[in-house]
């Protein structure tokens, strides 16, 4: 079916438009509470636990889901600001129906979402969330008294996820000697983050971590490492880590200011379990730097693309039963360690290799050589036929006759605004220059 509401990540929107407001979300928590009950096996009421980031628009829409699940017949579980990630480990870990995450992620605070995760701690199936916006236009009703669901603070939330990031990194090695700058991005992890590294023996510094309501992702965090770039620098730390607003997301900086995407820091956890075994395959996106393709060809590792987003990244691992994938954003999936992509996690899984190879980042990844990657966006008439396009096809094949091998072309549409997307890497940023001109020069107007 079509979707009105959902996206392939829950519902998202600005404070106050037509889906995030206190009024959609109480029919959200009441449609969705419907359903899980319909689901749920036992005499027993159905349990949710709903955790959010740090906007301000959180409160609101935290209470206004808690009522309409309750009267759902739901007991509802409140874990405050944490990680989503860490709502899908304390979603399993109190054995729940689901969990709710209040979050826009990377947005700025104007703006905020609903997603949920199922009782295993993975994104709600497609068929469920499809259940629930069949009954989101209905009227909302209310159990009999004695079914409507109650309400309760978990005071410990974030020491539980702690200890269970903790859990993750080797007991045989620790962090000390490491002076490591932690940006939180001012999020939901600006109190769980600093004291994880702390715990496992580094010395922290903590920025982005005096969160106000509005200054979630404002010139810190993953969406800007250049802040983190020169923080380790002026506090003289070996590394630094910056998460998005909901730490799912991840960014490395070294000792020498060097900035690590996603791509790099896969390929670092890649590195550090093959010394204990053997990957079955890895899963990137189309936007994956295709040096990282290139190197795991030459390591006869299996390498998929899937669409740009987490969620397809997972489903291809999943079809495939491999552990490990993610996008150069810094969404990272390691599934021996955790359900869902987790940045806290994946910074310890990284530094693990470090640690017990007693290598920098720049020494233990020097055998993956990234692309320069170019792109522009060139604008497009609604209603053009882009990919049947016979210039269009005609500028790509000459495109990768003058690539010959040394790199690829990518042209995809955006999904925003009538624009279509045109990237090359190549092995130089002048070839990769070139070989982009010969796709934008293309007249879209003409057939």
């Amino acid at each position: 079916m079509g979707r009105k509401y959902f996206g392939t990540d829950g519902v998202r929107g600005l404070v106050g438009g037509n889906v995030i407001n206190a009024e959609f979300a109480l029919r959200l928590g009441y449609a969705a509470g419907r359903v899980l009950t319909a689901k749920h096996e036992g005499n027993n009421r159905p349990g949710v636990l709903i955790g959010k980031d740090t906007r301000v628009s959180g409160y609101m829409l935290e209470s206004a889901l808690e009522a309409g699940l309750s009267a759902a017949g739901i007991d509802v579980f409140l874990a405050g600001p944490i990680p989503t990630p860490a709502v899908a480990y304390l979603t399993r870990a109190f054995r729940l129906d689901a969990g709710i995450v209040i979050s826009a992620s990377h947005n700025p605070y104007h703006d905020n979402g609903i997603k949920f995760f199922s009782g295993q701690g993975t994104k709600l199936p497609d068929g469920v969330e499809e259940e629930i916006e069949k009954l989101l236009d209905q009227t909302i009703g209310c159990v009999e008294s004695e079914k409507i669901g109650r309400a309760k603070r978990i005071d410990d939330a974030a020491g539980r996820y702690i200890e269970f990031c903790k859990s993750t990194f080797p007991n045989d090695l620790n962090l000390r000697g490491l002076r490591i700058v932690v940006d939180s991005a001012n999020g939901a992890a600006y109190h769980i983050a600093p004291p994880v590294f702390q715990e496992l023996g580094a010395e922290v510094i903590s920025i982005g971590s005096t969160p106000d309501g509005f200054n979630i992702n404002k010139n810190v965090g993953a969406l800007h490492p250049e802040v983190l770039a020169s923080t380790v620098n002026a506090y003289r730390a070996d590394y630094g880590i910056a998460l998005d607003g909901d730490a799912d997301r991840i960014q490395l900086v070294d000792a020498q200011g060097n900035i690590y995407n996603g791509d790099q820091l896969l390929y670092a956890m890649i590195l550090e379990r093959l010394q204990h075994g053997q990957v079955k395959g890895v899963v990137g996106t189309l936007m994956t730097n295709y040096g990282f393709e290139k190197r795991m060809k030459e390591m006869d590792i299996p390498f998929v693309r899937a669409n740009v987003g987490d969620r397809y990244v997972m489903e291809q691992l999943q079809k495939n039963n491999w552990l490990y994938g993610g996008e150069g954003s810094g969404h990272l999936l390691c599934l021996d360690r955790h359900t869902t992509g987790d940045g806290i996690i994946a910074a310890l899984q990284v530094l693990t290799g470090l640690v017990r190879n007693k290598v920098t980042m720049k020494e233990w990844i020097k055998d993956l050589d990234m692309y320069a990657q170019v792109m522009v966006n060139v604008p497009i008439e609604p209603g053009i036929d882009w990919k049947n396009h016979a210039g269009m096809k005609a500028a790509q094949e000459q495109a990768e006759q003058k690539l010959a091998g040394r790199g690829r072309t990518l042209i995809r549409a955006s999904g925003t605004e009538p624009k279509l997307r045109l990237m090359v890497e190549a092995e130089s940023e002048a070839l990769a220059k070139e070989c982009v001109a010969i796709l934008a020069a293309v007249d879209l107007r003409s057939a």
